[in-house]
Order: C-alpha cells, then sequence, then structure tokens
C-alpha cells in the first residue's frame, strides 16, 4: 500500500515539474518576444535588459536562455553598427571643419626625426621671435595643446609661472612650469617656460574668452616682468585654441570608431563560433 502511494506521489511531483517546466518556459518566450520587439524599435537597452531578466527569473528555461543569447548577440552587433555608422558621419563633419581652416596654419614638422608635427599662427613661428617676449600657441596633429612663455632681456627673472589680466580685473594663473629652460645668448638672458593644456591653470581657455580685449601678462619668478599681449598674439591664441577643438575631436572619434570596430569582430567571431558549434551538434 505504501508503495502504490509513493509512487502516486512521484507521478504528481513529476507532473508538478513538467508543468512548472512548461510554465517557465512559456514565460521565458514570452519575455524573449518582448526583447524582440524593443530590439525592433531600436530600443536596445530595453530589449537587453529583457533578455538578461530571462536568466535570472527562468533559470531552467534552457531554450529560451539559448535563444537569448542569439538574441543578444544581434542587438549587440546592430547597436555597434549604428554607433560606427554614427561616428563615421561625425568624422566627415569635422574633417570638413580642420580642412577650412587649417590652411590659416604653420605646420611644421621634420619627418626625419618627428612623426608628430606642431601647427602654430604664422606671425609666432620661430624664425619671426626670435628676441620678442610673448606667449606662444601650438597645437600638435593629435590635438595636443601648449603654450610657451618667452623671455629675452639682460638679467634673469628666473621665471616660472605666468599670470594674465583682463581690463575687468579678472585673471588666471599658471602653476609653476614642468619644464623649463635658461639658456644665454652672448648678453642676452633667454628664458622659456612651457604649459600643456590642462596643466595651465586655464590660462589658455581665458585667453580666448578675453581674445577681443587687451590682456597684461606678468611673468612670475625670481622677478617679475610686465607686458601686454599683442592683437597678432590674441589671434594666435584663439585659432590654435579653435584649432585644438578640432584636431582633439577628431583623436576622440578615431578612439572611439576603433573601439567600436573591435566589439564588432568580437560579437561576429563570438557568433561565428556559435554557427559552427550547432553545424558540428546537428
Amino acid at each position: 500500500m505504501k508503495t502504490k502511494l509513493y509512487f502516486l506521489l512521484g507521478l504528481l511531483t513529476f507532473g508538478f515539474l513538467i508543468t512548472s517546466c512548461n510554465r517557465d518556459q512559456a514565460n521565458a518566450e514570452h519575455q524573449l518576444e518582448l526583447a524582440k520587439y524593443e530590439y525592433q524599435h531600436g530600443n536596445f537597452n530595453e530589449a537587453k535588459m529583457l533578455i538578461d531578466s530571462i536568466k535570472i527569473l527562468f533559470p531552467k528555461a534552457y531554450e529560451a536562455r539559448r535563444k537569448g543569447i542569439e538574441l543578444m548577440q544581434e542587438v549587440e552587433l546592430t547597436e555597434q553598427e549604428q554607433t560606427l555608422s554614427f561616428l563615421d558621419s561625425l568624422m566627415a563633419v569635422k574633417q570638413e571643419e580642420l580642412a577650412a581652416i587649417v590652411g590659416n596654419f604653420k605646420l611644421e614638422k621634420d619627418t626625419v626625426y618627428q612623426k608628430i608635427g606642431n601647427y602654430f599662427w604664422p606671425t609666432q613661428v620661430v624664425e619671426k621671435n626670435l628676441d620678442r617676449n610673448f606667449l606662444r600657441f601650438q597645437v600638435s596633429e593629435q590635438g595636443q595643446m601648449k603654450m610657451t612663455s618667452f623671455y629675452n632681456g639682460g638679467s634673469n627673472i628666473h621665471h616660472t609661472a605666468v599670470k594674465v589680466t583682463a581690463p575687468d580685473g579678472t585673471f588666471a594663473e599658471t602653476p609653476m612650469s614642468k619644464n623649463s629652460y635658461e639658456t644665454t645668448n652672448l648678453d642676452r638672458k633667454m628664458e622659456q617656460a612651457d604649459f600643456k593644456d590642462g596643466e595651465d591653470g586655464n590660462v589658455i581657455g581665458f585667453i580666448y574668452l578675453n581674445r577681443d580685449n587687451n590682456i597684461k601678462v606678468e611673468y612670475i619668478g625670481d622677478k617679475k616682468y610686465n607686458t601686454t599681449m599683442s592683437a597678432d598674439d590674441r589671434k594666435a591664441a584663439a585659432g590654435i585654441y579653435e584649432l585644438t577643438q578640432i584636431l582633439s575631436a577628431i583623436q576622440k572619434i578615431k578612439a572611439e570608431q576603433e573601439e567600436a570596430n573591435q566589439k564588432i569582430e568580437f560579437i561576429q567571431r563570438k557568433m561565428n563560433e556559435r554557427a559552427e558549434k550547432d553545424t558540428s551538434a546537428n
């Protein structure tokens, strides 16, 4: 009698498990259909969340989970392809912007030992400014901007920082330069200090914002030296600043394009591996 009872209980339990598994599979399939709908309507994040939820809510719905993996790969591939298409169109716009203004600058690059050249405003090239005290601006072909303060006088001031002041009294000041240099040419003392964009105390940005105003420049060291930026130097700062924005944007887009291509390659490889595995299984 007990054996018969155990047998009946076993049948009921087995039936319950079968029913439960079937219910889970049906619910998981419904979740998968919702994910497909969101994917087809371009809602990639919603689609991915729905696919992820299948594994959490229905861990034993193996067939739906397998289909979910396939759909996830399709979603991610399409997402990256659309990202790449957008980046390509954005790159075309930036390349047009670059072509429109790059002719205003002089590129200095010795191809024998330089892989990356630097753009200067024509009035600030070295050969035209050998004996002048001024702030020079340049940007590399990869969009890295730099300001250099040049001092030429009868005695050293040993300057390592620069302060710029607008007519309204507002100002910006660099931290101490990480790269300064001093030499002597005959009886003249020559000094220079470099300040990269981002390590300049926002002096470069300040000059750009005040490019239409007279700007006082103070060299800060053991002694102080004051001068006023010429209109040409302010124009140089503004031009280099604008070129920097374009060149740095191009570099950022290139990096994002490379990342998108790498992701596409990875997803396609996984899809091919899955397809080969399914073929071998059949």
